[in-house]
């Protein structure tokens, strides 16, 4: 796998109050990455760029929230994100 590829897989880092709490009590960071992308392409991407040792990977698909406007209903794009520990 290119570097190149390894760019696109991890499209940004997640940050929340929940990525916060896993962050300093278990070692676990999220990232945003490509929806088409696998675990271990995930881990593969990790280690190459900031060159650390991934243990493992859980990836999850997050569903687009639905925003309600005066021309009707819309919806954000779908999007992956990936914890790894």
């Amino acid at each position: 796998m290119t570097t190149e590829r390894h760019f696109t897989i991890l499209v940004a880092p997640h940050f929340s109050e929940k990525v916060a709490g896993l962050t300093d009590k278990s070692n676990q960071y999220a990232f945003k990455v490509a929806r088409d992308a696998t675990k271990p392409e995930i881990k593969a991407a990790v280690e190459s760029i900031f060159s650390v040792s991934v243990a493992s990977v859980s990836t999850l698909n997050v569903r687009g929230k639905e925003k309600r406007t005066q021309r009707g209903v819309s919806r954000k794009n779908h999007w992956k994100k990936a914890y790894v520990r």
